[in-house]
């Protein structure tokens, strides 16, 4: 089952690259070395939970915990350093967990990233719809 990706899918590469022909300057900073320590998964890698949070994503709910949709603040600053409200959280589905889980989808709004971490925020893979 392959869903349609939710835009275009611009990252930390595509934005540089724009900054870099307009003319703009590049500085190193830490949220440039987030973006850096961000992997990557193929979407056809995600485990069967995460395909079914994608989808609800998609369809704007309804989601299984009340927690889901909620701005993700990024304390960890793993991902790149965005404002406030930029990034959401939603469950993905951990089978025979009495909780939500460790695992989670987290969308970023200007650019329609998602990032996939397995291990509650510690790491996060951007998913990669195109392999």
């Amino acid at each position: 089952m392959r869903f349609p990706p939710r835009a275009t899918r611009l990252g930390a590469a595509a934005a540089l690259l724009s900054a870099l022909l307009v003319g703009g300057t590049v500085s190193a900073t830490a949220a440039d070395a987030a973006a850096r320590s961000v992997g990557s998964v193929c979407y056809g890698d995600l485990p069967p939970q995460a395909y079914d949070t994608l989808k609800l994503i998609e369809q704007g709910g309804p989601f299984p915990y009340s927690q889901d949709g909620v701005v993700f603040q990024n304390r960890e600053h793993v991902l790149p350093s965005r404002s406030t409200g930029y990034y959401h959280e939603y469950t993905v589905i951990t089978p025979g967990s009495p909780t939500r889980g460790a695992r989670r989808i987290v969308t970023g709004e200007q650019y329609r990233e998602d990032y996939y971490t397995a291990d509650h925020y510690a790491t996060f893979d951007l998913v990669d719809y195109g392999c």
